[in-house]
């Protein structure tokens, strides 16, 4: 029986109140976040961690002290190892949980697969567009961990899959569910505008060739494709970014930006969560309050977020799927890497879709042209 080791990648969050500051400091000194020689970036690290925390223990402290993000990744590892190994005889599959920036983290993780004994590893980042800042630095560690280790064993990452028809349509159904809900409720007459909110990033961060602002788009387009499709052909939508910090230009426009646009315009508002696929932060106290009450205060009487998709069938269904088709390589771009993620033991990078999802000038792109 051959055995597969799967890796969740996610970002990580504290468990407790007093882990708030290392969790930011991991977070601010990893070289994706702030490109700056090791020493300067450690300084920044510890100063903005330090200044930062009061404000994040504030957050933490509206979701009971801590981030549910672990137990949320963990609800989706097990729903995804029922689905891979039902009805299997030949293979057996195993998910593992990295986070980035708090426990469990790479190193450990590496040891517990190592002792797996795995015939594959699937690297499967819970982020379904690809960042240098995330995936890309999530891989990179992964490699020096797995270095370390001693892990030699064939490795396929998974880079994106911005627009996987199965993570597509599971956030297609939670949206078409409420704007069903919101038709039967005659009360509701205001039209709405649907946002598609995203994780900001430095705009320098893209100006260096950063491919993930053009998935997120990607990603919008396809949803709301596919939620016209569904009967709503009328959508009104966009697309934007929060969760800014610092004094770094980020993309945009903000979702703050686009809130006050729907209230000069005299619109409900609905907002899908476009890049992530579970609860945390920016999502229940982000946009369910912070950005509730600055609508609330703008006039906008009609505010609803969307869920996250979590351990919809659908959507675990597609992450059964990239792992398999990646097994099988077989409808997956292959292509060996050669420089962005610079791994040790990572043999190829793949994205969904049978062809590189981005243009040449996102030189950051994990995947390379071979034409």
């Amino acid at each position: 029986m051959t055995k597969t080791a799967v890796i969740l990648f996610n970002l990580g969050g504290p468990d407790t109140l007093d882990a708030v500051e290392p969790f930011l400091f991991n977070l601010f000194n990893d070289p994706a976040i702030i490109d700056a020689p090791g020493p300067v970036r450690y300084c920044l690290a510890r100063w903005i961690s330090w200044r930062r925390s009061p404000v994040a223990k504030h957050i933490y402290e509206q979701m009971g002290g801590s981030s549910p993000l672990l137990s949320q990744t963990r609800a989706q590892s097990d729903a995804l190892d029922l689905c891979l190994n039902e009805g299997t005889h030949s293979a057996a599959f195993k998910s593992f949980i990295v986070m980035r920036y708090w426990h469990p983290m790479s190193d450990p993780v590496a040891a517990q697969v190592k002792e797996y004994g795995p015939d594959n590893i699937i690297l499967l980042p819970l982020y379904p567009q690809y960042s240098t800042t995330t995936t890309g630095s999530s891989i990179k560690d992964w490699n020096r961990a797995a270095k370390i280790v001693g892990l030699e064993v064939p490795t396929t990452a998974v880079c994106c899959y911005p627009v996987n028809v199965e993570w597509i349509t599971a956030q297609c159904d939670l949206v078409v569910e409420q704007l069903s809900a919101r038709q039967l409720k005659t009360q509701i007459k205001t039209p709405v505008r649907i946002l598609f909110s995203a994780h900001g990033l430095p705009k320098k961060i893209i100006e260096k060739g950063d491919p993930y602002q053009h998935q997120v788009e990607q990603t919008a387009a396809a949803l709301a494709g596919a939620i016209a499709d569904r009967g709503h052909a009328d959508l009104d939508w966009a697309i934007c970014y929060q969760s800014r910090v610092g004094p770094l230009e980020w993309i945009g426009p903000s979702t703050e930006d686009e809130i006050a646009r729907a209230a000069r315009d005299g619109l409900g508002i609905v907002v899908v969560p476009v890049a992530f696929v579970s609860e945390h932060s920016e999502t229940l106290v982000e946009l369910d309050i912070e950005y509730r009450d600055m609508a609330k205060a703008l006039g906008v009487t009609d505010y609803t977020r969307i869920a996250a998709v979590g351990t919809s069938d659908q959507f675990i269904r597609g992450l059964a799927g990239l792992v398999e088709k990646s097994l099988v390589k077989g409808g997956l771009c292959q292509v060996t890497q050669t420089g962005n993620i610079a791994p040790q033991f990572v043999t190829e990078v793949v994205s969904d879709g049978g062809q590189r999802l981005c243009p040449r000038n996102q030189t950051q792109c994990p995947q390379i042209y071979t034409d």
